[in-house]
């Protein structure tokens, strides 16, 4: 039975305190805690296997190899992909949508084709866009998001057409929470001829995934986010797509064979994987699949949704609070940003960190969505496996205390 309570225990950092409060921990769009069996699995790694992977044919270069590649198969297992091939391991998101901006995109975008994007796109998923733009000629078109939070179905469908060669979208908002319907406009997209890409930084964390179901043709996501190290992300390609790109990088592991003026490519994925690779953060990243796999996807987007209902509650509650996003449990991750009328997003989370409490503030990579909402910052409070209704209670008995500072009770009385 899944127990958020029970699941704390396995996560050493948060036993500790922060300005002598215990931590409250909920920036988990930004970046997610570590359980001791991710930190353990990188301390077995350095300690017993520590090698160079795929060149060496002594044992511990063999063990490493092993070890690195079946968590290839653990990540095509999570998002339901056919091929442990089809899994290109990067640094990150950013690095996996770069890498289809260069591969794919140098080779099959000219001027006047169009890209469609959305406002509520993080920055990773736009920059690498106008890039391509520039270098091709091609055209960036944005689908607006409604007042609700959700994108314009309609504005949609009027975009998307025969100039589209590629449209890359949010899963879910690292902002409003909102859970995109990838389904429908990959069909949009398909009918267009066009290919789609999809960000699922914050979407594979939280639900089950089948890249097949989803309709994508590319799909991006990164380890740090799912309780796994930093400097590991994913890029999934459909069949196909992978074998017709060139290389994003060029050097060792890469080739297959080099001749002064030319050289061959090696298999794939190794096609895309450049140089010595990020061995023991990867096998660290397999320890995470494995303890999500130990609780079930289902159940992990199941905690999530009755945690972000409570907190939508409870916030809702206070007056002068605004919520962006929608407000349906079922359309939205954990993702919560919220407005206090008359107080900056900065003096907010300064004064919840002075309580224990992590929250983000700020632009949260989406300066274009804070130009829809019309606001300069928001205040996001972000929810995982080991955030309990208690937690909540705090971060509301913290925003009422804001709110009493901002009216005029000292700083001493309020916190």
């Amino acid at each position: 039975m899944f127990s958020a309570t029970k699941i704390r225990e396995d996560f050493p950092i948060l036993r500790r305190t922060v300005h002598d409060r215990p931590l409250v921990y909920l920036d988990n769009a930004a970046t997610t805690q570590k359980p001791r069996q991710v930190i353990e699995s990188l301390v077995r790694y350095y300690e017993t296997n520590n090698a160079n992977i795929h060149r060496g044919i002594h044992t511990l270069s063999v063990e490493a190899t092993e070890q690195y590649e079946a968590v290839r198969g653990k990540v095509a297992l999570l998002i339901g992909a056919p091929s442990n091939d089809s899994i290109v391991f990067t640094r990150n998101t950013t690095e996996s949508i770069n890498l289809v901006a260069r591969s794919w995109g140098d080779a099959n975008l000219s001027e006047g084709d169009e890209i469609v994007l959305s406002l509520m796109e993080h920055h990773s998923n736009i920059v690498p866009w106008q890039l391509l733009a520039r270098r091709t000629g091609a055209r960036l078109r944005y689908i607006e998001v409604t007042a609700d939070g959700h994108l314009d179905l309609d504005m949609a469908r009027q975009l998307i057409g025969p100039r589209t060669k590629l449209v890359s979208l949010v899963h879910m908002s690292n902002v409003l929470g909102t859970i995109n319907p990838i389904g429908e406009i990959a069909g949009m997209a398909h009918a267009a001829g066009a290919r789609f890409l999809v960000d699922a930084a914050q979407s594979a964390p939280h639900l089950p995934i089948d890249v097949t179901g989803l309709g994508a043709d590319f799909l991006a996501f990164s380890a740090h986010k799912m309780l796994g190290p930093t400097g590991v992300g994913v890029l999934w390609a459909a069949d196909g797509l992978l074998s017709e790109m060139e290389p994003f990088l060029g050097g060792g592991e890469m080739i297959s064979l080099v001749r002064q003026d030319e050289s061959t490519w090696a298999d794939l994925p190794h096609k895309f994987e450049a140089g010595t690779p990020n061995i023991a953060d990867v096998i660290g990243f397999g320890a995470a699949l494995d303890y999500l796999a130990g609780l079930g996807m289902p159940a992990v987007r199941e905690h999530e949704r009755n945690i972000t209902a409570y907190a939508l509650d409870r916030l809702g509650a206070l007056p002068g609070l605004n919520i962006h996003g929608p407000s349906d449990v079922d359309q939205r991750g954990g993702a919560v940003s919220f407005s206090l009328e008359g107080i900056h997003p900065h003096d907010i989370s300064t004064i919840l960190d002075s309580r224990g409490i992590a929250i983000r503030a700020g632009h949260h990579c989406a300066q274009l969505l804070m130009r829809a909402l019309d606001v300069p910052a928001t205040s996001r409070a972000s929810f995982y496996i080991y955030n309990t209704e208690d937690e909540v209670d705090a971060l509301v008995e913290a925003v009422e205390a804001v709110q009493r500072v901002f009216n005029g009770v000292s700083h001493r009385t309020a916190v």
